[in-house]
C-alpha cells in the first residue's frame, strides 16, 4: 500500500496548464485592480538648501505635495489653468489692431494637414497662408486686406484665389474663374 504523508493527501492533484490558468487569471485581475487604487503620498523637504522629495516625511518641515491624476480618461480640460474673466477697459477712440492670437485655434495636426495639402482655411494667420501658398503676387489693403493667388495649369491661368483677412486672420477664401 502506497502511503502518503498528510501534505501529500491534502494537495494531491496533478499540476498541469489547465489547473493553473484560472489561478493565474485571478491573480492577474487582483493585481491590476489593486494597482489602480493605490496612490503614493509625496513629501517635499528642504535639506542643505535644496528641495528633496520623498515618499515618507523627511524632516520637520515636510509638506505634502498634491499630485494631479494623469491617468488616461477624465475630462479634456482638467489640466488647463482656471479661466479668468477679462478686465473691462474703458473704450478708446483709437482702435488698436488686434494681436495674432485672436485667430481661431487650429490644432497642430489639422494645421499640418492643411499646410501639406496647400489649403487655406478660416482662422489661419498670415504666416500660415504664406507657408501654404507662398508669398502673394498681389495684395490690396483697402477697404479690406486681400491676397490674390493665381493657379496655372500648363501655363494657362486656371483659377484665382482670394484670401480675405480681418485683424490678421483669414476671414474667408474665395475661388474664382478668371
Amino acid at each position: 500500500m502506497n502511503q502518503k504523508g498528510a501534505f501529500g493527501r491534502l494537495f494531491c492533484f496533478q499540476m498541469n496548464r489547465n489547473n493553473l490558468m484560472p489561478l493565474f487569471a485571478a491573480i492577474t485581475i487582483l493585481a491590476l485592480a489593486l494597482s489602480g487604487t493605490t496612490q503614493a503620498q509625496v513629501y517635499r523637504c528642504t535639506v542643505d538648501g535644496s528641495p528633496v522629495f520623498s515618499d515618507q516625511p523627511c524632516g520637520e518641515d515636510a509638506e505634502s505635495v498634491q499630485m494631479r491624476d494623469n491617468r488616461i480618461g477624465g475630462s479634456f480640460n482638467q489640466n488647463l489653468p482656471a479661466r479668468t474673466e477679462p478686465e473691462t477697459e474703458e473704450e478708446t477712440d483709437d482702435p488698436e489692431p488686434e494681436a495674432a492670437d485672436t485667430c481661431r485655434f487650429i490644432n497642430s495636426t489639422d494645421l499640418r494637414r492643411y499646410l501639406v495639402r496647400e489649403q487655406v482655411v478660416q482662422g489661419m494667420t498670415r504666416d500660415h497662408v504664406r507657408r501654404a501658398f507662398g508669398n502673394p503676387p498681389e495684395t490690396y489693403t483697402n477697404p479690406q486686406e486681400v491676397w490674390i493667388y493665381q493657379t496655372r495649369y500648363y501655363g494657362a491661368l486656371y483659377e484665382l484665389t482670394y484670401v480675405y483677412f480681418r485683424d490678421g486672420c483669414v476671414e474667408r477664401v474665395e475661388y474664382r474663374k478668371p
